[in-house]
């Protein structure tokens, strides 16, 4: 049929294109849709019905002659997602006014011709393909309507023209909303497929979309049309194939389906009774339907969610998009089993990180990390497979019990895991403080002495160098970042302190009966940098509590300029000079530290604001002093109860001096457990500010439209800008899609090369029905008030609250002095929001699956600190 344009040499502007010669290159003048069955009817062996596609030129022509819209989508733009009525109203008035709007005559003759080339008479699909459609990062499936059997060239039309309406259908304006896309920057090109009458249809996923699993395809059938399955007319049949063989199958009882009506349309049939409970496929069907699954999926690089009609025992595809819900793969480089640990759930940061964050933390990490979905993974199959195991997986129980369990479900079947080491050099092993060390705090003086020169050094050596130079000072202080990391004596002091924990724990437990004692021997330990962090910002509200003015300044603050401000007000100068003290010491902290793209306290002090007025609403002035001395004062007298109690027992006198002696050390080392963050988060400000710097450069020589522009580059494709002077805009703005789409992905714990994802399990019958199980990381039981909060930002909280998050980083510890006790998502017993609630005694469950789904913002629950649950109560 070829390109059927009303303006020969300009391809873009041609209003008709055959399916045939369409491809991937084309989204913008074809959609989505079209694209991809171009891509499928040039795959050998691959049918699809033959059409053509009337694209966006015909529908900016016909959007221009409707000027009304125009301020439509402006009032449309600024609405919120979830304000259902008001998008319900302008989307239908935007929907009328384009189906009201004539086919331009020209282009319905065009249409016409096309059809008599087909057949004017015969019976067609007429279906959306709009330009956001069925990309990698985001299907938009079911967003736009499909008319099926659609008969003669008037009936076309006004269809293609209710497609293009169909742009703006409620839930497709909210999907746009909820996902940043522009709704002006997406247009809607139309399919006019030829009709397909089949016998079956339903959908093939090339890859498990439960699980995961990339080997595993699942095939859904019913009789008739697929409109049955799509619109829960009925179950369909569902099999499972794994490695060419149907492993599963479950055959529903189908009553009804839906099928094309002579003259037009499609209706609802009732099913023969006596077919009713036989399979829509046979296996053999299946399998040669997943091999056809898999030949497009080889062919467009990722599994696929695939519309399929048999018609005559041949299969037709009419449609094939990305699954995107799989959370993606890092790459291997070989096809041997890996087993993918996500980092971000040992760093308390589960959010997606942009390129050069990615980049910056594998550049300075201890181990080898893969990027994917814009997290970092590590590849335990070494590890698993080497005779230390059973001490790693211990290691990684302690941390995160459902990480630990979902890598013994894989190492319980047989053939996953290598029987023999698979690393080379020898047997992977474990990270370990070495030898002992004596239970002594100048230990701790010197290494937190040592930190500040080495960070003293950077800030003074980084000072004078820039342009490709400081990519090769960067890559020198990378391994200087490193060596500090593995100091033998850092790791000994961390170890030392972790071991001190468990060793009391255990111990206090056997002989005691008590849980979890540590967790108040533990209160008030010095040297804390990130509790007396959470403790400093209630300094800072007793310098502003005496200041009516400055507060209800504060109160207004709605950007990061005010402390130039504060000096014009009585007390000002007084507040000013004590933020900017905190952010001398604080100021390298955020929200998602890890991630070097993240704006830091120093550069978004507004931040701080709302802590800071919670912190003089609720406390009255000194209570920084008062509790820390409390915390002392309890661990102090725990510590007498307990030895009291051991010298009762029989060989009570050695039990008790071994205890003192584990109390001392545990007190002189576990407040070390959360310098050394302090110190990578201190080393990476400096980097930033240099590699910021940088970016300004470019941007004066015209090469960045704006410094954040470098966010979306690798460090090494940065190194390469600044080299030539010259960027890959559309690279960057590529990458910032994919973040998009990248956030609303949820990392798993535990993948493997297989895409299959594993969650873990608590395996527990000791917590009472309904109750939401966890990790027990802070001693006592609190009742009160769920505080859902994602975003530390927007947090609002009152005295007596409970913190509900995903996961805290240091980052959050302000907020903990003001909350009665924490539940997270992500989390063990060592990580930050665990440590640091034991610090101030906040009875807290870590690691409880889905908490903030599973708890309502506003309810009351009860945390058990010491037995790892939550319940929800009336």
């Amino acid at each position: 049929m070829g390109v059927l344009s009303m303006d020969e040499g300009r391809s873009d502007l041609a209003p008709l294109v055959d399916l045939r010669e369409v491809d991937e290159t084309q989204v913008a003048v074809v959609g989505g849709k079209a694209a991809h069955l171009g891509v499928l009817s040039r795959i050998d062996g691959v049918r699809v019905p033959a059409g053509f596609c009337v694209t966006t030129t015909a529908f900016r022509r016909v959007m221009a002659q409707t000027p009304s819209v125009d301020e439509l989508l402006d009032q449309l733009s600024r609405l919120d997602p979830d304000d259902r009525e008001a998008i319900g109203t302008l989307s239908a008035e935007i929907r009328r006014s384009i189906e009201e709007t004539p086919v331009p005559g020209d282009l319905a003759a065009a249409i016409t011709g096309a059809l008599a080339g087909f057949g004017a008479e015969a019976a067609y699909a007429v279906r959306s393909s709009a330009t956001a459609e069925d990309s990698p990062t985001a299907s938009f499936a079911g967003q736009q309507d499909t008319y099926l059997n659609v008969v003669g060239p008037q009936e076309i039309l006004r269809h293609v023209s209710r497609c293009w309406a169909s742009l703006f259908t409620e839930r497709a304006v909210v999907y746009r909303l909820r996902n940043g896309v522009d709704h002006r920057a997406v247009r809607m090109a139309v399919v006019v497929q030829q009709m397909v009458f089949p016998d079956a249809a339903g959908i093939l996923f090339t890859a498990d979309p439960v699980s995961g699993d990339r080997r595993v395809a699942t095939v859904d059938a019913g009789f008739g049309l697929g409109e049955a399955l799509v619109s829960g007319l009925v179950n369909p049949d569902v099999f499972t194939v794994r490695d060419g063989e149907v492993v599963t199958r479950a055959v529903a009882a189908k009553h009804r389906a839906v099928v094309a009506v002579p003259g037009g349309g499609t209706r609802e049939v009732a099913i023969d009774p006596q077919r009713q409970e036989q399979p829509a496929l046979t296996e053999a069907q299946v399998v040669r339907l997943v091999r056809l699954g898999r030949r497009i999926e080889a062919h467009v690089g990722r599994p696929q969610d695939i519309e399929w009609c048999l018609v005559d025992d041949d299969f037709l595809i009419v449609q094939s998009r990305p699954i995107t819900t799989l959370f993606p793969l890092p790459a291997a480089g070989d096809q041997g089993n890996h087993v993918y640990l996500s980092v971000g759930h040992q760093q308390m940061m589960t959010d997606a990180m942009r390129p050069l964050g990615l980049s910056m933390w594998q550049l300075t990490a201890m181990a080898p990390m893969l990027e994917a979905g814009g997290r970092l993974f590590v590849d335990a199959i070494g590890l698993l497979a080497s005779p230390g195991r059973a001490g790693f997986l211990e290691m990684v129980g302690k941390s995160d019990p459902l990480m630990r369990d979902a890598l013994q479900t894989l190492l319980d079947r047989p053939g996953f895991v290598p029987t023999t080491p698979v690393a080379e050099g020898g047997p992977a092993r474990l990270p370990t403080g070495g030898a002992s060390i004596e239970t002594d705090p100048t230990i701790v003086t010197e290494l937190v002495e040592r930190n500040e020169a080495s960070v003293a050094a950077l800030r003074r050596d980084i000072a004078t160098v820039t342009g490709t130079a400081l990519f090769d000072f960067l890559l020198e202080a990378s391994e200087e970042h490193k060596r500090i990391l593995t100091d033998p004596l850092t790791m000994q002091a961390i170890m030392a302190g972790m071991e001190a924990t468990w060793w009391l724990n255990d111990r206090l437990y056997e002989w005691l009966g008590e849980k979890n004692a540590a967790d108040t021997l533990t209160l008030s330990a010095p040297g804390n940098i990130t509790s007396e962090m959470g403790l400093a910002l209630l300094d800072v509200a007793d310098e502003i509590r005496p200041h009516p003015e400055v507060v209800a300044f504060l109160r207004g603050v709605e950007d990061d300029g005010f402390l130039d401000e504060l000096p014009k007000l009585p007390g000002g100068a007084t507040a000013r000079d004590a933020i900017e003290a905190y952010l001398d010491r604080y100021g390298m902290r955020c929200v998602g530290e890890i991630d070097i793209t993240r704006p830091r306290w120093s550069e978004r002090p507004g931040t701080l604001v709302p802590v800071i007025l919670d912190n003089v609403r609720l406390f009255e002035p000194g209570a920084a002093r008062r509790r820390f001395a409390q915390g002392q004062r309890q661990a102090r007298e725990k510590a007498q109860e307990v030895l009291t109690r051991l010298r009762a027992l029989p060989d009570g006198e050695r039990k008790a001096d071994e205890t003192e002696r584990m109390i001392e050390r545990v007190r002189t080392f576990v407040g070390y457990r959360e310098y050394p963050k302090y110190g990578i988060v201190s080393r990476y400000f400096v980097y930033k500010k240099a590699l910021l710097a940088e970016a300004e450069r470019l941007v004066r020589a015209g090469v960045l439209t704006e410094r954040e522009d470098v966010f979306y580059l690798t460090f090494q494709e940065f190194h390469e800008a600044v080299r030539s002077h010259r960027v890959d805009h559309e690279l960057i703005s590529q990458r910032r899609d994919e973040f998009r789409a990248y956030q609303a992905l949820t990392p798993p714990r535990v993948m493997t090369s297989d895409g299959e994802v594993l969650t873990g399990a608590y395996r527990r019958d000791d917590v009472p029905p309904g109750a939401l199980i966890g990790v027990p990381v802070s001693a006592g039981t609190v009742e009160g008030r769920a505080r859902v909060i994602l975003d530390m930002a927007e947090a609002d909280l009152e005295a007596g609250d409970i913190l509900v998050t995903a996961h805290t980083d240091p980052s959050w510890t302000p907020l903990f002095v003001g909350i009665a006790g924490l539940v997270t998502e992500v989390g063990g017993l060592m990580t930050h929001g665990a440590v640091i609630a034991r610090e101030y005694g906040l009875p807290a469950v870590v690691s409880v699956l889905d908490a903030t789904r599973l708890i309502r913002d506003g309810q009351r629950i009860r945390v058990h600190g010491s037995d790892g649950y939550v319940e929800i109560l009336p």
